[in-house]
């Protein structure tokens, strides 16, 4: 399964290239000025069938950085009503080429919170079958999370490690600690 996942990430990619786009040039199509932590595309993207969702944001960065920005993943799986949960953070370059996979604390997205044990079971549900706003973007995002299925598992109970030993100031949850923003990463060399 993952040698079928990372074959569909260079599909998209390749037929994407054909055309002189990435991954994130699709993503951000029609957008004039690019601004620090807007949701692109508008909405997100939310497939009604899996429950997933979607949106990449950059924040403002040095120019020394590599990553560009981010998509965050979501399930919703009780449908558009019902509770999200983050899934992972997919961080690529300039280039649109993948960089990261990481792990937020909950403030960062504002999610429901789903343990460890709760949110792993969730990864098979990302699958975003839609045709906006870029089929190939969509594809591409999936297999990353089919490719990379371990990696993000264990990135999820890293966080999980990480939040519980977490010493926040008094009163206040681990969760909702600003000065822990990140959880876990693992960086990806392609």
């Amino acid at each position: 399964m993952r040698e079928q996942a990372l074959e569909e990430i260079a599909y998209c990619e390749a037929i994407l290239a054909k055309a002189g786009l990435t991954v994130l040039s699709e993503t951000l199509q029609g957008v004039d000025s690019i601004a620090g932590w807007e949701h692109y595309p508008p909405g997100d993207v939310f497939d009604p069938h899996s429950g997933a969702q979607w949106y990449y944001h950059c924040h403002p960065t040095a120019e020394a950085e590599v990553e560009h920005g981010h998509f965050h993943c979501f399930v919703r799986p009780s449908g558009p009503g019902g509770p999200v949960h983050h899934l992972i953070a997919v961080g690529v370059d300039s280039a649109g080429r993948l960089h990261r996979l990481f792990t937020v604390n909950q403030w960062v997205v504002g999610d429901d919170w789903a343990d460890a044990a709760t949110t792993i079971p969730l990864l098979k549900r990302f699958d975003v079958q839609m045709p906006r706003p870029s089929y190939l973007v969509n594809r591409w995002l999936t297999a990353v999370l089919d490719a990379y299925e371990t990696e993000i598992a264990s990135l999820i109970d890293q966080r999980d490690a990480v939040l519980a030993a977490h010493l926040a100031s008094p009163g206040t949850l681990a969760r909702e600690d600003r000065s822990l923003e990140v959880a876990s990463e693992l960086k990806i060399d392609r």
